[in-house]
């Protein structure tokens, strides 16, 4: 295929909101030709910010921290391009197909954000560059410095490409055509990339499906929307691995039928969407109807929500609610299910519980950040999800009670209010879920609850600990939901919170230790 030269790359990229913007990094990316002769073609280049992902990719798990903290420190670099660099070095190194890779990649954006509420600012850099080490370490595991997943693709030269010509090469298999479709569509306008992307992505629910969308979404915030495809292309190489084995297209089926059937019942494709705020009866109602129903009726039941004119903040609220119960609810890992560091009885990590709410707050971003239809299509498929959650990944639910319980309670009811934060530190150390959940419960009392507290000492915990690589991911996804949910409702997920960070204590982080020590000295 002969390669379109400079002025029609930037002809046919100026269709987008920002042809200055751009410049090599999309072009290479794209693999749509050298700016110069002697550019390699072969290879992802970042433009400004290759000379610090050279340095992610290159400096070895045992140097890394030093190294990165003498940048920070003389001002070579700062936080944010540092987060930016690491996860195009990801990117390129494992394109979405290694799971520690993924999620390493997904843990950057929290780690940063929980960086950026750190009121010591010798501690500030501490959750990011505990993220580096994990990243630096599964670098050198797989051969990182050399092995690149994503290489420069070709776009096809057709301008009419849909969202259904890639999911349908994904469902072929068909490697080749998926990744010149996608590119081909981000060259068209990258700033409305994600809107063809789910339209293959949505042919499934699963955790790291949705959330590896949402957290390379939020990265853009860092890369800039010139690393559009880098970042997006992974969930292509992500859903061409899935495809390719048998029996997870089987599971898949029942969603792929259950979608369009409800978008054609409710005739929700094309219909404007309402502003009906609900009030919390409403959000409490249509989540006790979704914790209760089956995955397909689940989904009509948000699908009708929409119809009637519910606004989508609104409903996707009671989503979360919903995964939040199962947080709350879960009875903890059982005989059979455990390891190193996720023994009996634990919730944190894959968890049912985390998991759900990782999922649910992934489709209310991705809803928030698409068209219309990515709105609608998101939303239906956040509320199949957490009903098969609830359903389909083990556990009577339905029967058990949350957290935290009765006898949990009592047993709190007489600690002092001002030994109440004390207390909860002392019960997350104690690996102590129910007596955790029940103070945080209780420091959720009265008029003004002193939500900012109780997150400080969560957060310390959720960057010392390793979190069997849900740590960050899961406590950006309490943080937010806490804030996006109205008063009456929001407390439970500083409680959900609370009790999976007992269930993570013990399991010290690699390298925060001496990451610590090189802070403040």
């Amino acid at each position: 295929m002969t390669h379109p030269s400079r002025r029609e790359v930037l002809r046919d990229v100026g269709r987008g909101m920002f042809v200055a913007g751009l410049g090599a990094a999309l072009t290479s990316d794209l693999g749509l030709g050298r700016l110069r002769a002697d550019d390699a073609t072969d290879h992802l280049t970042f433009g400004d910010l290759d000379p610090l992902v050279e340095f992610i990719r290159s400096t070895p798990p045992d140097k890394l921290l030093a190294a990165a903290v003498k940048k920070l420190a003389d001002g070579s670099t700062d936080l944010k391009t540092l987060t930016a660099a690491a996860a195009l070095a990801n990117a390129r190194a494992f394109g979405g197909e290694d799971y520690v890779g993924f999620h390493t990649l997904m843990a950057l954006a929290p780690a940063y954000h929980m960086a950026a509420e750190e009121t010591d600012p010798k501690l500030r850099p501490l959750a990011v560059l505990k993220v580096l080490v994990r990243n630096a370490t599964r670098l050198k595991e797989t051969d990182g410095a050399h092995h690149e997943a994503l290489k420069p693709v070709v776009a096809a030269a057709d301008k009419n490409l849909t969202g259904a010509n890639l999911r349908d090469a994904v469902r072929k298999v068909d490697a080749t055509a998926a990744e010149k479709t996608f590119a081909a569509l981000c060259r068209a306008d990258p700033t409305a990339a994600i809107n063809p992307l789910m339209e293959m992505v949505d042919d499934a629910t699963e955790v790291h499906r949705v959330v590896l969308v949402s957290k390379s979404w939020e990265l853009l915030d860092f890369v800039g929307k010139a690393h559009t495809h880098t970042l997006l292309r992974q969930s292509v190489r992500y859903c061409l691995k899935s495809e390719g084995y048998a029996n997870q297209v089987k599971h898949s089926q029942h969603v792929r039928e259950t979608l369009p059937k409800v978008l054609d019942q409710y005739k929700l494709i094309g219909k404007k969407l309402g502003t009906k705020v609900g009030d919390d009866a409403f959000v409490e109602k249509l989540s006790e109807t979704l914790f209760t129903s089956s995955p397909a009726d689940a989904a009509g039941a948000v699908a009708a929500a929409l119809a009637e004119g519910f606004a989508p903040a609104a409903v996707s609220e009671a989503i979360a609610v919903t995964a939040n119960q199962l947080t709350l609810r879960d009875q903890g890992r059982v005989k059979g299910q455990t390891a190193a560091n996720k023994p009996e009885g634990s919730c944190h990590g894959d968890s049912i519980g985390v998991h759900a709410c990782d999922s649910a707050h992934a489709w209310r971003a991705i809803a928030r950040s698409g068209d219309a239809r990515t709105t609608v299509t998101s939303l239906l498929l956040g509320a199949y999800q957490v009903a098969s959650d609830r359903s389909n990944r083990g556990g009577d639910f339905l029967k058990w009670q949350p957290y935290p319980r009765g006898e949990h309670s009592e047993k709190v009811r007489d600690v002092p209010a001002d030994k109440l934060l004390t207390e909860l530190d002392a019960a997350i150390r104690a690996n102590d879920q129910g007596r955790a959940a029940a103070l945080t419960a209780r420091l959720g009392e009265g008029a003004k609850p002193d939500a900012k507290a109780v997150f400080a000492v969560l957060r310390r915990y959720a960057v010392s600990e390793d979190g069997a690589l849900h740590a960050e991911k899961y406590y950006r996804t309490a943080t937010e939901e806490f804030a996006a949910t109205r008063a009456a409702l929001r407390w439970r997920q500083l409680v959900a919170l609370a009790r999976v960070t007992a269930s993570a204590h013990g399991y010290a982080a690699p390298g925060v230790a001496e990451a610590k020590r090189l802070l403040v000295g």
